[in-house]
């Protein structure tokens, strides 16, 4: 059991290896060299790797720098420098420090030289972690409606379309602030189908249907005091100016690493280990004790060999959730599916480093629900009250990775010997 664990583990890192943002933005650099005086921003999970990967690439030639991340993510070997500035804001929800990030980087915008090339680093996280508020909106309300959102159980592309009408930078609209800068956008994506409208909620990128964003944001459940901020609020998606004055035309945006990446680089090194593999092309989502169960009877019924999977499944949370994330809520849904099934096992992890809390998922067998059971844990309560975490912790099962460096959803693996 040992060695099969081991296993999962090494292909669960060989997969973040595969997209960690200083290798992938080193090597596109590297490949498509840059020859201006470079002014970079960096924003999201994984915005220090991918400012590292730039000064890997092109570190002679950046000129100043603007790194925006997840308290606790940023990195000392950067924020030191001369040139670099660091601000630490707030995620899953924004807070006084995001504002900060949003007023600093049109600032930083502002400085550059009109004729200056910009060089944006997105990833992850990216909307929580900068904003500018339109007239009418609060941080006491927006932090009220991202709550809202992470228990709502909306896929992210519904998360997004509400974020973009409360913002001022959100949909392509930071693009009315670049004047006639030219700009490189190299993107991680942490988003379905690496839709470039959805990550980081569209900095730079024109929604292209706003009157269906507007009918599917009509469509979503909201309860009536968001609809009443939205009616207060005159932010639209009104993108005109920038499209008029040409400013999409000196966009060029890149994804340069995505979930696709992730998992096939986890089949190749389960090959490598001897496993046979079945890689799934499905986008795992919805609820994801639901999904675990899905996916459990695949692993049950299925031949033997390594199953990988990918997506980003969510969590209706109740009143007063526990400890956990989606991630740890499937992997304990899982767990008791192959309960006394020996030979089963499940991995399933965030490639952030982070599920909610500073674990990055969870690794079960067909024994993890008996060694929860020793601490007088109930598997169907804590799933009931969002405590996946806690039973979790009694069995021994929790993935801790610290950040990763990238941030591309999240890596499932079924295993069955």
């Amino acid at each position: 059991m040992e060695k099969q664990r081991n296993n999962l583990l090494r292909i669960y890192q060989t997969a973040l290896d595969a997209v960690n943002g200083r290798h992938c933005v080193r090597n596109w650099l590297n490949n498509h060299p840059l020859e201006q005086d470079l002014h970079v921003v960096a924003i999201g999970k994984a915005a220090a790797s991918m400012y590292q990967g730039a000064s890997d690439a092109v570190g002679d030639s950046i000129r100043t720098g603007l790194l925006i991340t997840r308290h606790g993510y940023a990195d000392n070997r950067i924020c030191y420098g001369p040139h670099e500035e660091c601000i630490e804001a707030g995620h899953p929800l924004p807070d006084e420090y995001s504002l900060q990030a949003g007023d600093r980087l049109l600032k930083f915008i502002h400085n550059t030289p009109a004729t200056g090339q910009l060089l944006f680093l997105i990833s992850g996280g990216t909307s929580s972690l900068v904003e500018v508020l339109p007239e009418g909106v609060t941080l006491e309300d927006l932090h009220r409606v991202n709550e809202w959102l992470l228990g709502s159980g909306l896929k992210i592309t519904d998360m997004n379309i509400l974020r973009k009408r409360l913002s001022s930078i959100k949909g392509g609209r930071l693009a009315n602030f670049l004047g006639r800068r030219h700009v490189r956008v190299l993107i991680i994506s942490d988003v379905k189908d690496d839709d470039i409208h959805t990550i980081g909620s569209g900095l730079l990128v024109p929604d292209e249907k706003p009157d269906e964003q507007s009918a599917n944001l009509s469509q979503l459940p909201l309860p009536d005091w968001i609809g009443d901020m939205l009616a207060r609020t005159d932010s639209g998606i009104d993108t005109d100016d920038a499209g008029k004055s040409g400013v999409f035309d000196r966009i060029t945006i890149r994804v340069i690493a995505s979930l696709a990446d992730a998992r096939l680089a986890a089949a190749r090194q389960a090959r490598e280990l001897g496993y046979t593999v079945k890689l799934h092309d499905g986008f795992i989502e919805g609820e994801a004790s639901a999904a675990g169960r899905t996916l459990a009877q695949e692993i049950i019924h299925g031949n033997a060999g390594l199953h990988v999977w990918g997506g980003e499944t969510t969590v209706s949370l109740p009143e007063s959730p526990g400890r956990g994330g989606r991630c740890q809520h499937m992997a304990l849904a899982v767990a008791a599916q192959i309960k006394n099934r020996p030979g089963l096992y499940f991995l399933a992890a965030g490639t952030d480093g982070s599920d909610g809390s500073d674990d990055a998922g969870a690794l079960v067998d067909d024994g993890s629900i008996e060694r929860g059971e020793l601490d007088d844990l109930d598997a169907n309560q804590c799933l009931a009250t969002a405590d996946s975490g806690a039973f979790l912790q009694a069995s021994g099962d929790l993935i801790h990775t610290g950040p990763t460096g990238t941030n591309v959803m999240d890596i499932l693996l079924g295993l069955k010997i």
